[in-house]
């Protein structure tokens, strides 16, 4: 491990790649071997090993391993009911029952998914983006605008009402400082985290108003130029529903069980695999009773479903692999140390939000960011005589922020992938967003700090 300004050189390449090449491929690959090219003192046949090495560990975490698994199975359980015309019978449903019949309510669709189901981000994310993809299409709106809104309400709405794993992880990482009430803690991190609230509260404002700006408002125009209306195959609404359903609940009882009775400590990898596998079952099952494909076109579909994912996965799996490099290397390390406790009450939490930010962009995490600066702002806000909550919450806004902006974001991989919008593209049209708001953040911060 370093401990030198060198640790930032491998994500500062891998973004610079990413905007250059728009290629996250190549960019994280890139970001994984100079790691290993800096932890080898520069040996480039052992940082080629080692990074082979890397990308083939991912497989050997059983967490990993599902979470890979269970996207293919979403791409698969999609492609399934967009052929057997399920997803059109749902949108059909819909405008039936005169709930979705126009894009303000076709974009809050996903938005009030994405801000209700906070057990889990990834089931959160492919739950709305399931359930809106075609509405979108149908209402001539972009899949970017698709995935800004699953990005911008899944995560920060994860971190903001804790029911979850997010919760039961910070409240480790709050244990053994004293705090009496760490609990108490986390409950108070809530009205502080602006950039959670303001990304939130930007997202809806987007999906009721329709306004969009910069390339987000290009890539709409694009669509309503491009997109036509076709035939399609029409099946029953509850062909899609009822998996989809089977996904959403079997998850969330599969991890009260595997929690013991706490959804926060279950099993998330295992529960949305599992509960992945049964929903698709119970796809082909309902398929095969309604006579809306044969075998081979079902067979045809899954296979079209798994490759149409397969890209999306691969930058994942890299996603994983240089997070554990970054780790190895120490550039998390590095950049918290950046922060000096001696600075004037006012300016502390606005640095905290900043590095937290900028290592959870570097990194792609914002859980390992928590993990380095949650024992980093505790003491200093006991030091400094602060409501501990409140730096705590500015480390939380600094990695939902850096996560959320991220294009080696793993949560920013799942946006894209569940909507099925391509990754530069994300991640180019949510960033003028995700600075906004981390500009209303600081403003936020030295206002509160101004008082304290």
């Amino acid at each position: 491990m370093l401990d030198s300004a060198l640790t930032l050189l491998p994500p500062i390449a891998a973004i610079a790649i990413a905007i250059w090449r728009k290629n996250a491929t190549i960019a994280l690959l890139c970001g994984i071997f100079l790691c290993f090219l800096l932890i080898a003192n520069y040996n480039p046949f052992t940082a080629t090993g080692d990074t082979a090495m890397s990308i083939l560990n991912i497989f050997s975490s059983t967490y990993n391993t599902q979470i890979i698994a269970f996207s293919l199975l979403i791409g698969a359980l999609v492609e399934l009911m967009n052929r057997s015309g399920a997803v059109h019978g749902f949108i059909d449903n819909l405008a039936n029952l005169n709930l979705v019949k126009t894009k303000r309510q076709a974009s809050l669709l996903p938005t009030v998914v994405g801000t209700s189901i906070f057990t889990d981000t990834n089931l959160s994310m492919f739950s709305a983006g399931m359930a809106s993809q075609k509405l979108f299409d149908t209402h001539k709106m972009s899949r970017a605008k698709l995935a800004y809104l699953i990005d911008s309400t899944c995560s920060p709405i994860s971190v903001l009402f804790l029911i979850n794993g997010w919760g039961a992880y910070l409240l480790g990482l709050l244990d053994g400082y004293n705090l009496g009430d760490p609990v108490g803690v986390l409950i108070g991190t809530l009205s502080y985290n602006f950039y959670a609230i303001i990304a939130v509260l930007l997202a809806y404002y987007t999906a009721y108003t329709g306004k969009l700006y910069g390339p987000l408002a290009l890539s709409e125009a694009k669509v309503l130029e491009q997109v036509a209306d076709t035939e399609h195959k029409t099946a029953k609404a509850r062909v899609m529903w009822l998996p989809m359903l089977t996904l959403l609940g079997l998850t969330i009882a599969l991890m009260y069980i595997t929690g013991n009775g706490d959804i926060r400590r279950g099993a998330g990898a295992f529960s949305v695999f599992v509960s992945s596998v049964t929903a698709i079952a119970l796809l082909m099952v309902m398929i095969f009773a309604y006579k809306l494909m044969s075998v081979k076109e079902v067979a045809q579909g899954f296979v079209a479903g798994i490759k149409n994912m397969a890209p999306a996965v691969l930058i994942l799996v890299l996603s994983f692999a240089f997070g554990d490099a970054i780790g190895a290397l120490g550039t998390g390390t590095y950049v918290a140390n950046l922060i000096n406790p001696e600075f004037p009450v006012i300016y502390i939490a606005p640095l905290i939000f900043l590095v937290a930010g900028l290592m959870a962009f570097a990194t792609g995490t914002s859980w390992g960011t928590f993990a380095l600066l949650i024992p980093i702002a505790v003491p200093i806000a006991l030091d400094v005589n602060v409501p501990v909550s409140f730096l705590v919450a500015a480390v939380l806004s600094g990695g939902v922020f850096g996560d959320h902006a991220s294009p080696i974001s793993d949560s920013t991989v799942v946006a894209s992938i569940a909507s099925g919008c391509d990754h530069y593209e994300h991640v180019r049209t949510q960033l003028p967003y995700t600075v906004f708001a981390a500009l209303l953040t600081i403003i936020g911060f030295f206002i509160v700090g101004a008082f304290l």
